[in-house]
């Protein structure tokens, strides 16, 4: 007889994963180590009019949902699963999922949206409970998932040109040594761009708006300033900012660490003010937004709020960013 479905195989600490493959004709031999793993009886398939075996549903499930950027793998046990085709930042349409799950029988799983992901990364998989299903009910998941926006895709991350200003007295002069750009320059570098320039400019207002306009007439698609932005009487880079003709989109987040923050744009560019402990922290504000504004999606204030839920790095030992609820509200 044929088998029906996947038959998995659980060896505590050493294996799971599938046996033996649906379509497998089962022989004589099978049978020690069909009953090794409990299979004492066999699915055989003998599908009724109107239903869709878990195979089929699976894929038409993920093909339904799929957006730009991702891929699918072959079906496994009866799951699909979404696959990141190229590096970028993941969305997913948290409403349209639920939907989806709230039919019943059907359960469709992601990450967490609004995170870098990397090409050939796993990043959603779906699969049916029972072994068949009404056919009616994957043609209403499939309404569902293609309605409106995807129920999950990749944005590919623009390479930005950023200019980098470093504002303080003590860096300016070559009292310390500047520890806080060559961090941004990694960051963004990880994110697919580049520093076009750094400009290194003392506590004071006309000077950073000067550096800040030198740095768009040569062509900054994003400019990002360290330092002068807590509340000392001489951090000026927020006054800066706003002197520059910035438009503010919000000045403090709900971010820890990461709550001196400042966006603003000056026409369509991005202006930045970094807090300190981008310099120091892996995960940061500069994680939450960041990746956001290369994939062109703008963020506003009420976006930015919203961050508070979520927000509060547990300050682990060892980071493990993005692999936690930093973030994640």
């Amino acid at each position: 007889m044929v088998l029906g479905h996947d038959v998995t195989r659980i060896v505590p600490g050493k294996f799971k994963g599938r046996a033996f493959k649906r379509g497998h004709v089962i022989t004589e031999e099978d049978i020690p180590l069909l009953l090794d793993i409990g299979k004492e009886h066999i699915y055989v398939l003998d599908l009724d009019d109107g239903f869709v075996h878990e195979d089929e549903a699976a894929n038409r499930i993920a093909r339904a949902a799929l957006g730009p950027g991702l891929k699918l793998t072959d079906v496994s046990e009866g799951k699909v699963n979404i696959v990141a085709a190229h590096a970028g930042l993941l969305k997913v349409d948290a409403e349209a999922l639920a939907r989806v799950n709230a039919l019943g029988e059907i359960v469709f799983a992601t990450l967490h949206a609004n995170q870098p992901v990397k090409a050939d990364q796993p990043v959603a998989g779906t699969r049916i409970i029972p072994l068949v299903i009404e056919r009616e009910k994957i043609e209403a998941a499939e309404v569902l998932c293609r309605a409106d926006n995807p129920v999950v895709q990749v944005k590919p991350l623009a390479a930005r040109n950023v200019g980098l200003i470093t504002t303080g007295s003590e860096v300016y002069h070559g009292r310390i040594e500047d520890k806080f750009g060559p961090v941004v320059a990694r960051k963004f570098e990880d994110l697919g761009s580049r520093i076009l320039r750094q400009i290194f400019v003392l506590d004071d207002v006309d000077m950073t708006v000067a550096a800040i306009h030198t740095l768009l007439d040569e062509g900054a698609e994003m400019i990002v300033m360290t330092g002068g932005m807590s509340v000392d009487p001489d951090d000026l880079t927020p006054a800066s900012i706003r002197a520059a003709g910035a438009r503010v989109v919000g000045y403090g987040a709900p971010v820890f660490p990461g709550a001196m923050f400042m966006l603003a744009y000056i026409d369509d560019i991005p202006v930045m003010g970094l807090p300190g402990c981008v310099m120091y922290h892996k995960a940061t504000i500069f994680e939450l937004v960041v990746p956001r504004i290369l994939a062109g999606e703008t963020v506003p204030y009420e976006e930015i709020t919203r961050l508070g839920y979520g927000g509060f790095c547990a300050g682990c030992k060892e980071c493990r960013y993005p692999l936690c609820g930093f973030g994640k509200g």
